[in-house]
Formats: C-alpha cells, structure tokens, sequence
C-alpha cells in the first residue's frame, strides 16, 4: 500500500511539471488517490477562446458527455496531449468545475497561440525580400507556432543557401500587435553573410584519370576564375552532393566498380573562401568474362550475343550493360527487340553469378511471355481536336501486335500536329497478363495552335503592314454548324490562311490558302489551294506605273512508306500572271504581260517532330519547278524576239536543295546545322533566263510582299538583298550554310524562349561560270526567340557582316534583324 501510494505522489509531481493541468477543486477535495471513481461527464464548457470553434475543440479532445471517466485516470490526461498536438495553445488547463453524485462537470481552459497580423524584413536586399515573399508562407491571421517560426527559418536560408551565402544567420522576433492585442507581427533579421566561393578542388587517391577530367565530372562545383563565364564558383551543398555521384560514375563505367569517394573536407580559407578536398578509393578494373542467357527461346544466343555487343576481356561498365539491354535510346536494346515483336510482358534481369579476381562472369535471365494483342486504343484529353484526326496519326491498331516502336512513332506524329502541350503528352499501356491482351491510352492536353499575324517589313524602300489569320485546326464540315463556331469551327486539323499587305496606295497583296491533310480521311494525302492578288502602283497624276501579279495553286501531298515512311512527296500546279505597265524589271522590258504556268514537285524526308524546339531530327527537301518548255514546240526565233513577246510565255526550270540537322550534345542546349543550294535555268538559251523567280540574297529573309516572284534568300549580318544588289533582276544561283546554337529560356508552350548564337555564310551569282561554293559573305551573331501560339516565332537577331558587299569597300558590319513567323 505505502508503494501504491508512493507511485501517486510521483504521478502527481510529474503532471505539475507541464503547463496543461487537471485542476479538481470543490466537491472532490476527499478523493482518495487509492480508490479512483468513476464519474459520467455530464457537461463540458470551453473558455479562453476566442478564434476557434468550440464543439469543434470538445471533438478533438476526445471527451464526450455521456463518457465514462476515472478520477483520477489516465482520460484527463490523454484529453490534454491531444489538444496539445494541434498546436494552436500556448497554455491547457482541465478543471472539475462540480460534481453531482456520479455527474462530472470540465472546464477547458485554453489560451490560444497568437495570430499572425503583418511580417517584415531587416537585411536583404529588395529584389530579394521580394521573392523571399513569394516562398515563405505566410498570410494574415495564421497561427504563430513553433513549425511556423522554424519553416520560415528554414525557407528564407535555403534561398540564400542557393545563392552561395552558406553562413547566413536567421532569426525572428515576435512584437505585440498593439492595435489587436491577440495578433503578433514577425520581423525577420537577415545577416546573410559573405558569398561563398571555391578556391580550389583538391583530389588525394586519384591515380587513373587526369585531375582536369575529374574536375570536368563536378558540373555546377567550380573553382573561383577569372575567365569563368557560365558557371559561378558558389558553393551549393545539393549540387556538390550530386557532382561527387558523377565522378563515382565515372569510375564506373571505366570498370572501377568498387570505386568510392571515402572522405570529403571542406575548409575554410577565409570569410569568403573554402577548398575542398576529396580522397578517393579506386579499387581495381574489372572487365566481363563469361556471359550466358537463360530463357530465351524466341532467339538464340548467339544472336543475342551479336546484338549485345560485348566481348570477354572488355572493360566492366554496368551502364552500359542496362542500355544495351533495355535501355537505349536507339532502340537497338534487347527489350526492343522483344518489345517490338509483341512481347509486352518481356522481362530481363542480369544476375552476376561470379565475381574472381578483376573478372565477372553474369547470366542474363530472360521471360519471354506471351505476345501481346492490342485490344483497345483510346484518347483522353483532346478538348478540341476531334478524335479521328488523332487516331489517324497513331500507328498502334487494335488487333495487332503491340509494338514499343508504334507507340514512340505515334507519339511523334501526334506531337507534329502542333495541337498538344509536347511536355504533357503521355502514353500509357493497360496489359492483362490473363487474356493476353493490353489496351492502350494516349493523353494529350490541348494549346492554342492558331495564329495572328501582325507585321512590319521592309520592301521596295517603303515599311510594309501584313496583317494575316491562320487556323490551324479548321473543320470545314462544321461551316454551317452554328453551334461549333469558336470562333470558328474547329478541330478536323484542317488549315486555314487569310492575309493582307499594304504600304498605303503604292501596294496591296491578299492571299487566301486552304489545306486539308486527310483528303476523304482515309489516307494522309493533302490537298492545298492557294490564291492571291499583288498591286505595285507607283503612278502619277501623268504617268501610268505599275506591276499586277495574279496567282492561283493547286497541290496534292503523298506521304511515302519507301524508301522509310519518313518520306513525303507533294506535287503542284500554278498559274500566275504578271502585267507590267511601265515598270521595267529588265532593260527592255516594262510593258507587257507574263504568264507563269509551272509544275512543282517537292520530295523530302523529315524525322523532325517538334515543330517548336526540335533537339534531334533531320530534314532533306529537294524542290523542282518546271514550266512547259514552249520554245522547244515552235519554231519561233526567239534571238531576235522583242523581250514582252519573248517573256509572254515564261519558261525555265528551277531547282532547290536544302539539309538540316539538330543535334543535342548535352543538356538542352541544341546544335542545328543547315546547307542549301539553288539554280534557275532554261530550256533555250535564246529564250534566257525570266526575269521573274530570281534569287535575292541577304537580311532577315522578309520580303514584306512578293514583288516579282522572287526568292528572298536571308543572311544576316548584312542589309535586306543587298548580297544580290549587284545583279540585274538578282541572282541566278546561290548557296548559304549555316551552324546554330540554341538554349532554351523557357519551354512553356504558351510562350517558349530560347536564344541564339550562329555563323552564317552565302552568296548569289548570275551564272554556272561564276559560281564559286567558297566564295561566300560571312557573319556571327546572337539573337532570341519567342514562339507564342497566337503569334507564332518571333524573333531579333545582332549579325556582324566580316565581309565588304561588291563594290565596297568596308565591312557590312552589325545589323539587327527581326523575324517573324519564319526559321533561318
């Protein structure tokens, strides 16, 4: 009994030592600690609030009338840890307020935590108070607690952490809130310290690679440089953590799989300085010995041998050995191999089986499965664009065998609508291991796709205004369908062009264009039509002088599937017609009219998908016009022709050749290298060359309108066509390279930025004798790009022309260009 009694006094001294307590006064001043009783709550009353819900706090405690309770007893007790983990009172307090026979009365008794009314900042600059702001959270009437104080902490050094200042000092005071006594306001003191910088890296162990080669592995840990640019020598724990991984990684793949970095010290130099110094365990090279497959019964293992491509004696690299296996980017892996031959529920594990000395022997286990049957194909997310037009472009077909190459072409094809967000675009397989079976489902999310045109160019020496409309994803079916109209009928992926020109009286252009991709929605074979309407009128209240150009086109496309259905083709025919009042082209022609009836083939192949920022592709185009050669079926003698009555009938042929390709070394920065060439000729050489279809070299590439047929060819670094100027009616044949760096701002597809840093070279010539490859006018510069979906690609680019145009003198020097809705 004494023990017994002994454990209460202790219970009770230990319960007095918290700032909640159990207050049992009046009534129950005889409880014997001995014998507890057993009351039945009758009633609960809350006081001290002021902010919160009072049955809402009965509910949390855990007591309820009618309860059965011990005094004393453990539910008092327990009542009060609870109402302390919510964290919103600086002091509880649990009183008896009457007993009634076996009825119990409580009274909570709470005292609230402040409440937050306004926070500001001492130290810190503003910029960065301001976006310390937009990281912390904290809002008015939030409870001020422990976490809150911590968190707020926490955030505003991780952001200085960030920044290099490593040795930031952080603290926050509470004031009293005079003008509302319950609220709190926090001032948060900012000592941020001295930025810390690198001034060395130091490698102790490192015997296999070059210190150079190590210290390339630590991307964004540098050493303090005078000459370093794009990489700051700050210190950033996360960032140091992750390039040690990729040092360790490197050891891997060269075979020092034991590889480890076993102590790594940071020590201060100065207030601003440290070094780092690393140790590193190499361990020995292992290289694969004896590799043998398990499982395999749809090849043999001689081919999968071939296939994986590695040989006993070569240098161990686990990395290696997962691409290869099921991993590649090519797609030359075995999983492909499995994949696309239907075999969903493949699997392949590597399982090293000995380890002697510095060689591994490994056997590759393998589950073939059953082949998979494509049950289902669905889409989700398509707001927009009817579902057809996205099931047409998807090569994975119920019935068929599933096939991981069909899923990433249809992935690319969908994201070449330039309908869908590219980042969002998700495929996901739904396999049923006990039919056999697997439905597929391809998620997109809709972007806007149609454009406004709004420009400003430069042409025939006077500012040009074009105003166009594009849509994008057109349905003509619905025209008459009121309610799809929003504003216009959409979604059947259709095209559809309106666009208009002018510099005031002296020059209008209008052009209507139409596409329909799908024609009859069977098979991927467009159809095109184009019109349009050009006036140069430069008269005189005295003098008649203008140009009027009349032009109509029709084309058909064909998507090929040899050589690979990478290939398209797409043939046209075109009337134009030029009435020149006038207006002389040419010495000896100004007054006349041209005809231009011309047949146009195009052949290309293009593994480019990201019409916005592709990082990886090719596309090849060669282009061919060709007119009737009249002069061959006549026996005209067109040497001593007049030029109107020799130009009535234009004829010649022209022919193009272009190449692209992007590359992606590393990261998100992008290579794109391009090469074109073109000539235009004649049939007869008495009939010469037209002087319309010239080539103009030089500039931004706009034209602001087409004033005679002409190609305008862009080089920047040097004004509009001035290249060309040199030549009467322009050039005959040209040819233009350039090399392109890209880097990404930001890849939002509602305003997607990147910039540029290029190297241009090209030139035009008036015949085969003098053309010369070599012979080029050169330029560097840097620009930037916005693609934005109403508007499209604009862009400004700075190009430094190094060579002097013919007949001058100087360097073209710099220029800025700006572009828009069109690529260099």
């Amino acid at each position: 009994m004494k023990k017994l009694r002994l454990i209460h006094i202790l219970f009770l001294l230990i319960s007095s030592s918290i700032s909640a307590q159990i207050n049992l006064r009046n009534s129950i001043e005889n409880v014997s600690y001995e014998k507890p009783v057993e009351y039945e709550i009758a009633g609960i009353t809350i006081q001290g609030i002021t902010n919160l819900d009072k049955n809402a706090i009965i509910t949390l405690s855990g007591l309820t009338v009618g309860d059965k309770i011990m005094i004393p007893g453990e539910e008092i007790s327990k009542a009060i840890t609870k109402l302390w983990a919510q964290n919103l009172f600086a002091d509880i307090q649990i009183q008896v307020s009457k007993i009634l026979g076996t009825n119990i009365f409580l009274d909570i008794i709470l005292e609230e935590l402040p409440r937050l009314s306004k926070f500001g900042f001492k130290g810190g600059s503003k910029s960065e108070v301001e976006k310390i702001r937009e990281k912390v959270e904290l809002v008015r009437g939030k409870i001020v607690n422990d976490n809150l104080i911590n968190n707020t902490k926490h955030v505003v050094k991780e952001y200085f952490t960030e920044k290099g200042f490593l040795n930031t000092n952080v603290s926050i005071t509470q004031i009293r809130d005079t003008a509302e006594v319950a609220n709190v306001i926090l001032e948060i003191n900012i000592d941020k310290g001295e930025k810390i910088k690198i001034s060395e890296i130091n490698f102790e162990g490192a015997t296999k690679f070059k210190i150079k080669k190590l210290k390339r592995q630590l991307k964004d840990t540098k050493e303090k440089s005078f000459f370093r640019i794009f990489k700051t020598s700050k210190f950033l724990d996360e960032a140091f953590e992750t390039d040690l991984q990729s040092i360790v990684a490197l050891y891997n793949e060269k075979g020092y799989r034991d590889a480890r970095i076993v102590k790594k010290e940071i020590v201060n130099v100065s207030d601003k300085l440290i070094s780092i110094n690393l140790t590193i365990e190499e361990g020995l090279q292992y290289r694969f010995r004896d590799i043998s497959w398990l499982g395999n019964t749809k090849y043999d293992s001689d081919y999968l041998d071939q296939l994986l491509g590695i040989n006993s004696g070569d240098i161990y690299d686990q990395k290696m050995m997962n691409d290869r296996l099921q991993m590649s980017m090519s797609g030359t892996d075995i999983s492909s191999l499995y994949m696309d031959d239907g075999y969903l529920f493949f699997n392949i594990d590597p399982i090293e089986i000995l380890a002697e000395k510095d060689s591994i022997d490994f056997e590759i286990r393998i589950y073939e499965g059953k082949q998979a049957t494509i049950n289902k194909v669905s889409v989700t997310g398509n707001t927009k664009t009817n579902e057809h037009v996205i099931m047409r472009e998807i090569r994975t077909k119920p019935g068929e065998l599933f096939r991981r190459s069909d899923i990433i072409r249809s992935q690319e094809e969908i994201n070449r609508l330039n309908y869908f967000n590219p980042q969002t675009l998700g495929v996901t397989p739904k396999p049923d291991p006990q039919t056999g079976n697997v439905d597929i489902e391809y998620t997109v999310e809709e972007k806007p796709s149609d454009q406004i045109e709004l420009q400003g160019g430069w042409g025939a020496g006077r500012v040009v205004g074009t105003f166009g409309l594009t849509f994008n994803n057109f349905s003509l079916r619905n025209f008459f369908n009121k309610e799809t109209w929003s504003p216009l009928p959409s979604g059947d992926g259709q095209r559809i062009s309106l666009r208009a020109s002018s510099n005031g009286s002296f020059f209008q252009n209008y052009s209507f264009s139409f596409t329909e991709p799908w024609l009859g929605g069977n098979k991927p074979n467009s159809l095109s039509f184009t019109i349009y309407q050009s006036i140069q009128n430069y008269s005189t209240p005295t003098v008649e002088n203008r140009m009027d150009i009349t032009g109509v086109n029709l084309g058909l496309g064909k998507r090929l599937r040899w050589p690979d259905d990478y290939f398209s083709t797409n043939q046209s025919i075109s009337f134009q017609q030029y009435k020149l009042t006038n207006r002389q082209l040419v010495p000896g022609f100004s007054n006349g009219t041209s005809k231009n009836i011309t047949f146009k083939s195009v052949i290309s192949r293009s593994s480019i998908f990201d019409p916005i920022f592709p990082k990886a592709g090719s596309q090849f185009t060669l282009t061919g016009h060709f007119t009737p050669p009249y002069s061959l079926f006549n026996d005209k003698d067109y040497g001593s022709m007049e030029l109107a009555e020799k130009y009535e009938w234009l004829e010649y042929f022209k022919v193009k050749f272009s190449s692209t390709w992007y590359t992606n070394p590393f990261a998100n920065l992008v290579i794109k290298a391009n090469s074109e060439f073109g000539f235009l000729n004649s049939y007869n050489k008495d009939v010469g060359l037209p002087p319309f279809e010239r080539f103009y070299v030089g500039g931004d590439g706009l034209t602001g309108f087409a004033m005679d047929g002409r190609e305008v060819i862009g080089l920047r670094g040097y004004a509009n066509q001035t290249v060309s100027q040199h030549l009467t009616a322009g050039g005959s044949i040209y040819s233009k390279y350039y090399l392109e760096m890209r880097y990404p701002l930001s890849l939002d597809p509602s305003a997607t930025v990147y910039a540029t840093a290029f190297a241009e070279a090209g030139n035009a010539w008036d015949s085969f004798d003098k053309f010369n490859p070599f012979e080029v006018k050169r330029s560097l510069g840097f620009g930037i790009r916005i693609f934005m979906p109403m508007f499209g690609l604009l862009g400004v680019d700075f190009g430094h022309g190094y060579d002097p145009l013919e007949g001058a003198t100087e360097k073209s020097g710099w220029q800025t260009h700006f572009s828009i809705g069109q690529q260099f």
